[in-house]
């Protein structure tokens, strides 16, 4: 193995460790050099590692800050449950359902997309908990016309495997929009929110691989506990 991939691993340790804590400075180039015993040009590589992994951030005329790395990646362009990212991504936690119960549509979503004034729905809430925190908030509403049924342990355990794999459904496609919004009572009520005064919110409508719209949702997350990522690549004009 190349130096400068060891001594990587090894400052990529410290920070997982949190020898290093988000915000703090790594120490210089030359300071790290000594420590090794390699050419500052070594260091650089190994910098280079931490900074495309997503562990530092270089600063000018300051040097490499540590970012948080125990925030949990959402992705923003895919059609993920919470489950299949709790499971890939190893989160520790748990899901409490809330409410499992069928009413009315609100009007507000209603009005959004057109539907009929008495359109049923099984509104479903669920807090998820990280480490005995409740850090985000679920709202699911589904369409009784399409889902006819939600057991409470189907809701509990996950949606899209209940939908996909018991009723044979093929979800295909979601619109999501992104926003970061005051605290609400519900909130405060409901998640464990710190000293917060904002979380961000996720709105989602999710349609059937057939184009039938089956699915609203809108999931409230603390600030600091999660991150959204995608990957762009630059198209030329």
């Amino acid at each position: 193995m190349n130096k400068f991939n060891e001594i990587y691993l090894d400052l990529e340790a410290a920070i997982l460790n949190q020898r290093y804590k988000p915000g703090d400075l790594l120490p210089s180039e030359n300071t790290l050099a000594t420590t090794y015993n390699v050419s500052r040009e070594t260091i650089r590589k190994a910098l280079v590692l931490l900074l495309e992994s997503g562990y530092i951030q270089k600063q000018q005329g300051k040097g490499s800050i540590v970012l948080d790395v125990k925030r949990f990646n959402f992705p923003v362009s895919g059609l993920t449950s919470y489950k299949e990212i709790q499971d890939t991504q190893h989160i520790k936690g748990k899901t409490i359902l809330t409410k499992n119960e069928r009413q009315l549509m609100p009007q507000h979503i209603i009005q959004q997309f057109n539907l009929p004034a008495d359109t049923q729905v099984h509104y479903i809430e669920r807090q998820r908990q990280v480490n005995g925190e409740s850090v985000i908030l679920d709202k699911d509403y589904l369409l009784t016309s399409i889902i006819p049924e939600m057991p409470d342990k189907e809701a509990e355990n996950s949606l899209y495997n209940y939908i996909e794999h018991t009723l044979g459904l093929v979800i295909g496609y979601a619109q999501k929009e992104f926003t970061v919004e005051p605290i609400t009572k519900e909130d405060k009520l409901l998640m464990d929110l710190q000293n917060d005064s904002h979380v961000v919110v996720v709105r989602s409508s999710v349609y059937l691989e057939d184009t039938r719209f089956f699915q609203y949702t809108e999931s409230r997350h603390r600030l600091d506990k999660f991150r959204f990522v995608d990957f762009a690549r630059r198209r030329t004009p």
